[in-house]
């Protein structure tokens, strides 16, 4: 009996919950686990729930590309395996479909359908084949598909609807002399009785559509009445619809706002689609560079036990030539010793006075001015104390920054900003790190370099201190002679108080003398995106 994968039972619980995102990352830890335990079944399950995610959220090509790494994972020859062969072809038909290659979603569907053993499945994805072939306009199969379907859910009011609205429209789509109405109110009396709202945002569609060329106000009428049922159930690609039905029959006086809020609700999508793409990579980008990062640590313990071995031995002979050493050689061992401890003391001493002396006449003198200022003031300027603090801060965190480029020259540029970004990370609170390889930086100048740095500690500070956020996510990406950074978090995005604030015009400062561009998209209780574009 195989252990239970922990990683797997949150995953399917917040996935229950509505989490689809942070269940997808579990997923993917849990898929890791049953590769490393060899349950083929297990990575399977873990890669067709992810395809579905990606799917529902928009990323079709990931998630074909994901339900075909899972078929690699499931044998058609094993029983248990044909629950997850239908559901998964059933996955790539419909991305097929949503992506209009609409003969590839036939033959997906029809595998679909051989590998389903559950009736209440083989009739959604029968129906599904026949929209498909309305998409082809093959009507002919589509109807003869609807007709046997609709004899096996009569006792299902839902399926009865959905089928009966679909054959109406075959019916009437194949010939224009055929009134689909009477089934098509029948299938909708149904779905109202039933509080079905997807079924009434079909319903609504089809009427609308067929009274556009006999009938404006009735097809105003079912536009209007799709588009606030899409807006009940918050789905835009079905607003976007609703949309282009009322652009088509309504007033002129009214189009320009209908458009308007096609724009809008458009843009939205995309954005929402990109965005999805993007979290989906990273995730799994993470998780696979988490397990790199855990074979390179135990790769590099079993050198260093290695080593250890090695020192050891090397030491006992080493104290064993120094015992044959003569008094002379010893002596004067123990004098350089204690020369070379005296110039590193005196380097240290020097270093301690070099810093001392900066903070006094930086910030004890600074700090100094403004007491008295507060002291001796009639009125106290309260944006003015301000601005002398904040001034002060920024001046000793470059004492800071220049006592490390002193003492620590020799760290590579990529750690250095994994240092950076890590040190933000809290128990409640994750930074997640791409694309800073070593290779990442080759041939980028030292400006570049130290302007980055100083950028991304300040949204980093101004994250930790106003954004509330539990994920950060930072990637760096070269290609076609640019730098990009995209920055992503899930706070509360930027105060309208602090978006004209010195740390941001700084910031925007630093990327505009480098040439580059720097873009703030701030959704108020979802969080912030920035992206950065710097020509090398």
């Amino acid at each position: 009996m195989k252990n239970v994968n922990s990683y797997y039972e949150s995953a399917y619980d917040l996935l229950d919950a509505g989490k689809s995102d942070s269940s997808f990352y579990l997923f993917e830890k849990a898929k890791q686990t049953f590769l490393d335990n060899k349950d083929s079944l297990g990575v399977a399950k873990c890669l067709v729930n992810m395809a579905i995610t990606q799917r529902e959220k928009g990323d079709l090509f990931g998630a074909q590309e994901t339900s075909l790494e899972a078929l690699k994972y499931l044998d058609k020859n094993k029983p248990n395996n044909r629950i997850y062969l239908s559901t998964n072809y059933n996955n790539l038909a419909m991305s097929s479909h949503s992506l209009q290659d609409y003969k590839s979603a036939l033959e997906f569907f029809d595998l679909a359908i051989m590998f389903s053993d559950d009736p209440l499945n083989t009739n959604i994805f029968l129906n599904n084949l026949a929209l498909s072939y309305m998409q082809l306009d093959d009507f002919d199969s589509a109807v003869k598909i609807y007709q046997k379907v609709i004899q096996k859910v009569k006792s299902d009011s839902k399926s009865y609807a959905r089928v009966l609205s679909n054959l109406a429209i075959a019916k009437w789509k194949r010939s224009k002399d055929y009134n689909p109405v009477p089934e098509l109110r029948k299938a909708l009396l149904i779905r109202e009785k039933e509080s079905d709202l997807w079924g009434k945002n079909s319903s609504y569609a089809w009427l609308s559509d067929y009274y556009q060329d006999r009938k404006l106000d009735s097809s105003l009428y079912y536009a209007r009445k799709q588009f606030l049922v899409a807006k009940t159930l918050n789905s835009g690609d079905d607003q976007i619809k609703a949309i282009e039905r009322l652009i088509k029959v309504i007033s002129p006086d009214s189009v320009t706002f209908y458009f308007n809020q096609y724009k809008i609700i458009s843009d939205s999508i995309q954005q929402a689609r990109s965005a999805a793409k993007n979290q989906f990579a990273l995730i799994r980008y993470e998780v696979e560079k988490n397990k790199a990062d855990n074979l390179r640590l135990e790769k590099e313990n079993a050198e260093k036990q290695n080593r250890l071995v090695r020192q050891r031995a090397i030491t006992g002979a080493s104290i064993f030539l120094l015992l044959l050493a003569v008094g002379g050689g010893t002596l004067w061992y123990k004098r350089r010793k204690q020369r070379l401890e005296l110039e590193a003391q005196n380097r240290v001493k020097e270093t301690q006075l070099h810093l001392s002396k900066k903070i006094h006449d930086v910030v004890a003198n600074g700090i100094y001015r403004v007491m008295s200022e507060i002291e001796h003031g009639d009125e106290v300027d309260r944006d003015g104390v301000l601005d002398k603090l904040e001034n002060m801060y920024h001046q000793s965190r470059d004492i800071s920054h220049d006592v490390e480029q002193e003492t620590i020259t020799e760290i590579p540029y990529n750690e250095q900003l994994a240092s950076l970004l890590k040190s933000f990370a809290a128990d409640h609170r994750k930074v997640l790190i791409a694309g800073n390889d070593a290779e990442q930086w080759d041939y980028i100048s030292k400006r570049i370099k130290d302007e980055v740095k100083h950028v991304l500690q300040e949204l980093m500070v101004n994250m930790k201190k106003h954004s509330q956020a539990e994920q950060v996510v930072v990637r760096f990406e070269k290609s076609d002679q640019k730098l990009n950074i995209f920055y992503k978090d899930n706070g509360v995005g930027i105060p309208q108080e602090k978006s004209n604030g010195k740390g941001l015009a700084n910031t925007v400062s630093r990327i505009e003398s480098l040439g580059g561009e720097i873009t703030f998209v701030n959704e108020p209780g979802k969080g912030l995106n920035i992206t950065t574009t710097i020509p090398l």
